[in-house]
């Protein structure tokens, strides 16, 4: 059962997800000692049972599953190990992000460390573009290798292996996007979205699928997949950016990814997390901390310049390398600040406000960034929302993204005939358009939005239950702590308290004085520290002498060796 409160102040809806088996709560709570409130969050993830929970608190490699299981999977590992016999050289290609990035490195190093001949190639974001480049072919070729392995792209590269084969070069895709209905003439597409796969998980992003390539190949050598666990810390990272669901096989991976990060982290991403105060990381510092710096090089110069990063084994160059990424990535937020300034003037600018999604574009926006842009649109104006900016070639290339309940690729496919190409998944797509197509794209977006829905949904926050100040002991947050990794089909929980009143003074701090700090009571007990990112607005609506409702996640804070529970904030009524 969902109970809705709606905040009238900025449209946002709480709602609470009390689950009505109270039966089955009790039963848990009681077998396994825990709070009722954690175990009426281990049935809303549909876990039931001492042994469903003994399975969800503690992933392990068991839990993988077979990956020859995955359609084409024998071929492809087949063609690999013919390859490494005859010395066949391979290029590894992938795609400029951190799914991509990361996936080139997990799959470059193995078959490095088993004996085949390698090179690597991303492409050039803003000469080359997403997917498979003819550039990149045209250098297999040159360089006589007769074999590409695709990674985190592919799916819809059917001209480019048809180009490839006349050229002598065969091609194995592995990738996660959502094919077409035909599919490239590659040897292999490994690809669990594949119609006619019974790969029983679907979600897996593109490192997902490149280490169940290395799986297959460990496993057919006879070997333990104990010896390939150390790569998971990619994959860990790839899901984190990639904002997969986090659950069944994709949780596992992720769980034992940030063990190999916690306890032997490769240097690349050790130089970048060393300078974070924290004792232990979580798939959060992957989100928010790492994967904007790997992007970073790729969005504003080079991808290659991070995927050094991931292979160097060297503390120096990593340092060295780390620095100038960090750079990149403080050039790489100015640029995004600017261009979501004059997108937003756009908006404001637009003759017709009542519309169900935002197009905008203009040609110098760099085409980098346009994707964070149509993020922090999306949090802004919460519609679906495309960015457009100008390509070399002198199309128009956009990132587009989505809101809850609407399925951007199926909007994106009744406007084809005004579209050059494009991919991606439910919530997040790339695509190319002719110039003078841009008002018919436009009208058209807007027509598949507003036919879709008959009402745009407002933002909310899911809240996992109302509870008491005074439940948050260590022990909770121990096993609060036990649901990690969270992500998207396992979300940080949001607890709800009310007839909260403030201790002390709220505080806006920041460089812009952007966010505020605070301490809280309820009922006259100890108070907990509080932190509320990018709310400072809220601070005008917390009086001294006014109870008030706060929606939060349950964190830690530590400052100057002290470790002490804080709330950050979500929202205050």
């Amino acid at each position: 059962m969902l109970l809705l409160l709606k905040e009238k102040e900025n449209k946002m809806n709480w709602i609470i997800e009390e689950n009505v088996d109270k039966s089955t709560i009790k039963a848990l709570s009681k077998e396994l000692n825990v709070d009722p409130v954690i175990s009426s969050m281990l049935v809303n993830r549909g876990i039931k049972t001492f042994n469903q929970a003994k399975d969800f608190f503690r992933p392990n490699l068991g839990q993988l599953y077979d990956p020859f299981l995955m359609m084409d999977m024998d071929v492809a590992v087949n063609r690999i190990l013919k390859a490494i016999e005859q010395k066949q050289s391979i290029m590894i290609f992938g795609d400029y992000d951190v799914d991509g990035t990361s996936s080139v490195a997990l799959l470059s190093t193995y078959l490095k460390e088993i004996g085949a001949d390698i090179s690597t190639y991303i492409p050039d974001r803003n000469s080359e573009g997403y997917g498979v480049s003819l550039k990149a072919i045209d250098l297999a070729s040159k360089n006589k290798q007769e074999l590409i392995i695709a990674l985190d792209c592919g799916i819809k590269a059917n001209s480019q292996v048809e180009y490839a084969l006349k050229k002598g070069i065969d091609f194995i895709i592995c990738d996660h996007h959502n094919p077409s209905e035909i599919m490239p003439n590659a040897l292999a597409v490994l690809n669990p979205k594949r119609r006619d796969c019974n790969y029983p998980f679907k979600e897996l992003c593109g490192c997902g699928v490149g280490f169940k390539l290395v799986q297959a190949i460990n496993s057919r050598r006879g070997l333990e997949i104990e010896k390939i666990i150390h790569y998971l810390d990619l994959v860990a990272l790839a899901i984190a950016a990639d904002i997969v669901p986090i659950v069944d096989e994709n949780r596992t991976l992720a769980h034992l990814g940030m063990q190999i990060i916690n306890s032997n982290p490769r240097m690349g991403m050790h130089c970048i997390l060393k300078n974070n105060m924290k004792k232990e990381f979580n798939i959060g510092d992957l989100m928010f901390y790492v994967a904007p710096r790997i992007n970073a090089s790729g969005r504003i110069a080079h991808a290659s310049l991070s995927l050094e990063l991931l292979l160097e084994e060297d503390f120096g160059k990593a340092e060295k390398l780390c620095k100038k990424i960090e750079k990149l990535n403080t050039e790489r937020r100015e640029i995004e600040k600017k261009i979501t300034e004059q997108a937003l003037e756009q908006i404001n600018k637009s003759s017709n406000q009542d519309v169900f999604s935002t197009v905008v574009f203009d040609k110098s926006w760099n085409r980098g960034v346009i994707g964070i842009v149509a993020s922090r649109l999306i949090e802004k104006h919460y519609k679906p929302t495309v960015v457009f900016c100008k390509s070399e070639d002198g199309n128009l290339t956009a990132s587009a993204r989505s809101i809850k309940n609407i399925d951007l690729y199926k909007i994106l496919e009744q406007c084809k005939k005004y579209i050059l190409q494009f991919g991606g998944h439910k919530y997040a797509a790339g695509l190319t358009i002719k110039e003078k197509n841009y008002n018919h794209f436009k009208e058209c977006f807007e027509k598949a939005v507003s036919n879709d829905v008959k009402k745009l949904p407002e933002p909310e926050i899911r809240i996992e239950s109302k509870i008491q100040l005074e439940s948050i002991t260590p022990k909770f947050y121990r096993i609060l702590n036990q649901f990690e990794p969270f992500g998207p089909g396992n979300r940080t929980p949001s607890f709800l308290s009310d007839e909260l009143v403030l201790d002390g003074a709220v505080k806006k701090v920041g460089k812009n004085k952007e966010h505020i700090k605070l301490s809280v009571q309820q009922n006259q007990q100890n108070s907990i520290s509080a932190i509320g990112f990018w709310l400072s607005e809220k601070s005008n609506i917390i009086k001294a002498d006014s109870p008030f409702s706060m929606v939060y996640n349950i964190d830690q804070n530590t400052w100057n060796g002290k470790t002490t529970t804080q709330l950050k904030i979500k929202d205050i009524k």
